[in-house]
């Protein structure tokens, strides 16, 4: 039997949603080749999520997901930003019929793609969006679009007219963007960059909308000379090498290679992916490190016993330990509340915030769960201390009430209740009466 480790089981895995096409009268679900090749290139597993329906409740099933890469695809529905009625309908109709496979909309890729941004905006999973995958994040975060670039765009100088859609030349068109200073995008192509005045690089694209608002957390990293935001990024969630990366490119830097060959146009290209993937690697650690070193258990996949827990970690594993204990002897026993120490509540708080942040690196199920045990042992103490003082506060409360009330009203209610006293004692005697000897022949 062979020793060697099962990768599949080891490396980071990437989420990539397909594209549908029709082929011979069947439809047929796609991912370009460069997308994979280079997630594969630089350590890491892309698992394609089918576009068909119902696969938008079924992302559970795809855990874990250490990064999300979307890409390509039709429009996405106008009604999910807002933009219904940017376009008279003569101008939908002229762009219907000039992107017929691109203007046609796709609901349930909207569906899955919007879900798995969202998923990865709340968790902080490394995401990558290239192209119709720059506009979905923009749209999950708040963020507009312009239908259509040509009809909507603001108009500039006619030196500044610039081209996003070739289709007699989809790989080889490009136009210039201009990168800003002090971004990730800048430091990628500094080498290309370098002694330019205007910081430019000619990039390929391939696209109609483009953003028209961008969403506050985000800042652009490049422009097209007519405006368009052509790159941005959240730089609260990015730092590759602790598994932070939200980004969106409106260009195509995987296909920025010369003609006939690999190359890439500029050695810059392949940084989105390389430092994507170094974030997806870096995230699935993360998790790692909370399953080996606060739970002491190997997380799923990775080989070996967990390491050793050093002195502090091993004084904060006791803590949880205690905390829980604490928490479920409440919750079948009661509690005593004289025995409800401070340091105990402090237990209790530790039990609780661990579970609340462990709830990130779970499925929703299980992070649904762990958030409702956390919430019931931060509740406990403050429960059980609270329970002394329910009659008092139901005593004074009632006064409070009955203070507002007439005479002819509290009249009212004695009798009331002295008659519910009556009728209670009275079937009360008839439960404790002995039952009759049963009389047989």
């Amino acid at each position: 039997m062979s020793s060697s480790p099962d990768l599949s089981r080891i490396l980071p895995r990437v989420l990539i949603v397909s594209r549908r096409t029709v082929r011979k009268n069947k439809f047929v679900d796609f991912v370009g080749e460069y997308h994979l090749d280079l997630v594969v290139s630089y350590g890491a597993v892309p698992v394609i999520v089918p576009r068909v329906a119902g696969v938008h409740a079924m992302l559970d099933s795809f855990e874990p997901i250490h990064g999300v890469l979307l890409c390509e695809g039709e429009d996405i529905d106008p009604s999910l930003y807002g933009g219904d009625d940017a376009l008279s309908p003569e101008q939908l109709e002229a762009v219907r019929r000039l992107h017929p496979s691109d203007a046609a909309l796709d609901h349930e890729k909207d569906s899955i793609e919007l879900l798995l941004a969202r998923r990865c905006l709340e968790r902080g999973i490394p995401y990558l969006g290239i192209c119709r995958g720059s506009q979905v994040l923009n749209v999950a975060c708040g963020g507009s679009l312009y239908q259509d670039v040509d009809q909507e765009l603001p108009s500039h100088p006619a030196d500044s007219t610039v081209c996003h859609m070739d289709y007699a030349d989809y790989d080889g068109h490009r136009h210039p963007v201009r990168i800003l200073p002090g971004t990730p995008l800048h430091d990628w192509f500094a080498a290309s960059l370098a002694g330019q005045e205007r910081d430019e690089i000619m990039v390929n694209s391939y696209h109609h909308q483009g953003v028209r608002r961008l969403a506050e957390r985000f800042v652009p990293m490049a422009f097209a000379p007519d405006g368009l935001i052509e790159g941005f990024y959240d730089p609260d969630a990015y730092s590759p090498g602790e598994g932070k990366f939200i980004m969106g490119l409106q260009f195509h830097p995987e296909r920025m290679r010369k003609p006939s060959s690999d190359e890439f146009d500029y050695p810059g290209c392949a940084k989105a992916y390389q430092e994507f993937v170094r974030a997806v690697v870096a995230y699935q650690a993360k998790l790692a490190a909370v399953a080996t070193q606060v739970l002491n258990v190997p997380l799923r996949g990775l080989a070996g016993v967990a390491p050793k827990l050093s002195h502090d970690m091993e004084k904060q594993r006791k803590v949880l330990v205690r905390s829980f204990s604490l928490a479920k002897n409440m919750y079948f026993g009661g509690g005593d509340v004289q025995k409800t120490a401070e340091a105990e509540r402090r237990d209790l708080d530790a039990g609780a915030e661990f579970l609340e942040t462990t709830a990130a690196a779970l499925n929703s199920q299980q992070e649904k769960r762990l958030k409702q045990m956390g919430a019931t042992v931060r509740n406990a103490s403050g429960y059980l201390n609270s329970r002394l003082k329910v009659s008092e506060e139901r005593e004074a409360a009632a006064r409070a009430l009955m203070a507002k009330m007439s005479v002819t009203q509290l009249s009212s209610l004695a009798a009331f209740y002295r008659a519910m006293g009556s009728i209670c004692s009275d079937v009360l005697d008839a439960k404790l009466q002995p039952p009759s000897p049963t009389l047989h022949e």
